[in-house]
């Protein structure tokens, strides 16, 4: 703000806005590192030089650009030094806190994997991630402990099984979600699968799509449940039934989590199966042009949507974007109820899918490998993962069934999970993660054994999700008992690790972002006593029918203590 001074009046003149970067707008002039460093290089250049140079001469031969940021695109991220605190996150920068060893994610688009993609990949994890493997809410699996020298053997093995590691990170299309049943579902309303095919062939390796301002994430589902939980994706495609055209999909823009949660929203539109593409592919490329870029942390899509409102971004989407206009649709209704899949569930063919749970999504690489044996041993082709970190199983016969759970259970999957075990997450954590203030793995690891030793189990669903930092990575602010972790002070003034609580958060019918207690705070050693006084609380003073979440927006204060 600037001001004028004209007889004796002082006048104040609007300070002229800063350009935020978006190209069509200001320019391609890069306002800030990042930028820079993207315009000089693509991301993905970066991988012949790990093949030539880098595995050859070690991790110190690799610069400071490649490391970070162009090393995402390759779906590589160095990981935390294992004796460095949560308490110097934010203290110190990116070189200081990174290990010599990377993280790598392999994409699994749509969730798909046969059990010979699952036995290489627990290969590889034995072999070269000191057994590391974590199914992630994205539907990929992450693996730890990868040195820079054995990277071009594992593209090597995972390349010839279908399986790749290119831009499972960093300011690119990531993994495109999917209905883990498409295709086979018996309360499908459209299988979507043919669009992300589309998309994974023809288009993510589109240059043009390589340089946004952020992450770009997206889901396509045509299951009547809902499962990819759309509300907080950049894109989302959900079966819609059109009352003239029949199934297609509705489509939401601007969902995302983080420090600032937005819900995805309408753009009042129903598209047909063929047109799905196009559309992903425009709103990808009015991301591109539009988003915004000099402050990475207002670079996501769902801030240009907050600012445009869905009318303008639809008119920008058809108008540059398009071939042709939308078609107007209904608003699908929101179900209500479970979004996962775990249990027997029938199919279209008269066959069958068994839907199970790993603990947090945490696995080893010999856990993969007896997986995929499993599968093997009664004829399953088809495994999927699922964003509730879920494995599923598909065409079961019904005489397998039995045999194939008890395997499973055996393995150290659950078949019949507790609803503690079945709804918890757990993001990776102060273990692995340079953003990590506290430890969540093996914490929330520990907290399910404690509430089913101490709780037994519950007769309605509950969310339970640990984040390390306020990232949001394992969805927070939209579960039932949301901990964020930060460092907190407990009763004898010491520094230690602890939890931001948020209460009775939703995605579904009640959308809603959880209740945070003012200034309360839990310490990591008292969190399993805190979530058994309040899941009792929620018991003895439920009414009928009463879920968690429901009961959380009535109670007092200090019954959420």
């Amino acid at each position: 703000m600037t001001t004028a001074t004209v007889g004796n009046q002082t006048r104040r003149r609007a300070r002229t806005p800063k350009p935020e970067g978006q190209w069509k707008v200001d320019g391609r002039d890069p306002l800030n590192a990042d930028e820079k460093i993207k315009q000089e290089d693509s991301g993905l250049s970066a991988k012949q030089r790990v093949i030539d140079i880098y595995s050859r001469e070690g991790f110190s031969s690799i610069p400071a650009e490649d490391l970070a940021p162009r090393f995402k695109w390759l779906g590589l991220y160095t990981q935390r030094r294992q004796d460095l605190g949560g308490e110097l996150t934010g203290q110190l920068d990116n070189s200081e806190l990174q290990d010599q060893y990377f993280m790598m994610r392999v994409r699994f688009d749509g969730g798909r994997v046969t059990p010979q993609q699952l036995r290489v990949v627990g290969e590889i994890s034995r072999d070269y991630a000191r057994s590391t493997a974590d199914f992630t809410d994205r539907q990929n699996i992450q693996l730890h402990w990868i040195r820079i020298e054995d990277v071009p053997t594992i593209w090597e093995k995972l390349e010839a099984h279908g399986l790749s590691t290119l831009m499972g990170c960093g300011d690119v299309p990531r993994v495109i979600l999917g209905s883990p049943v498409a295709g086979i579902a018996a309360e499908e309303i459209i299988d979507g699968t043919p669009a992300i095919d589309k998309l994974v062939n023809e288009h993510l390796m589109d240059e043009e799509l390589h340089n946004l301002p952020r992450k770009f994430k997206s889901a396509i589902s045509g299951h009547a449940r809902q499962d990819v939980t759309h509300e907080i994706q950049d894109v989302a495609f959900i079966g819609s039934v059109h009352p003239e055209y029949g199934p297609g999909f509705e489509v939401f823009v601007g969902g995302g989590l983080s420090t600032n949660p937005m819900l995805a929203q309408s753009l009042g539109a129903w598209v047909p199966l063929e047109r799905v593409p196009e559309v992903w592919v425009g709103v990808a490329k009015l991301f591109r042009d539009y988003g915004f870029r000099r402050l990475r942390n207002r670079a996501r899509l769902k801030f240009l949507v907050a600012q445009w409102g869905v009318k303008k971004f639809r008119d920008v989407l058809e108008s540059e974007y398009l071939d042709k206009p939308l078609i107007d649709g209904p608003h699908t209704p929101i179900t209500q109820g479970s979004r996962d899949h775990i249990g027997i569930h029938p199919q279209k063919d008269g066959r069958f899918y068994l839907g199970v749970k790993p603990t947090v999504g945490h696995a080893t690489g010999e856990q993969l490998i007896a997986i995929a044996d499993a599968a093997e041993r009664f004829g399953v082709t088809r495994i999927r993962t699922t964003p509730a970190k879920e494995l599923l199983f598909l065409d079961v016969e019904r005489h397998d069934l039995a045999a194939l759970s008890q395997a499973l259970d055996e393995v150290g999957l659950y078949s019949a999970p507790s609803e503690f075990r079945r709804g918890i997450v757990s993001c990776t954590g102060l273990e692995f993660c340079k953003l990590a203030h506290v430890t969540t793995k093996s914490r929330a690891i520990e907290l399910v054994d404690d509430l089913e030793n101490r709780l037994g189990d519950l007769d309605v669903p509950l969310t339970i999700s640990l984040n390390g930092c306020p990232n949001s990575c394992a969805r927070t602010q939209v579960a039932d008992i949301g901990l964020k972790g930060q460092t907190v002070v407990d009763n004898d003034g010491n520094r230690v690790e602890g939890f931001q609580v948020h209460l009775g958060g939703a995605l579904g019918l009640d959308a809603r972002w959880g209740r945070k207690l003012r200034g309360h705070k839990v310490t990591s050693a008292e969190l399993g006593d805190y979530v058994v006084r309040v899941v009792s609380k929620y018991k003895q003073q439920r009414n009928h029918g009463e879920l968690f979440g429901q009961w959380v927006l009535r109670a007092d204060e200090e019954d959420l203590q």
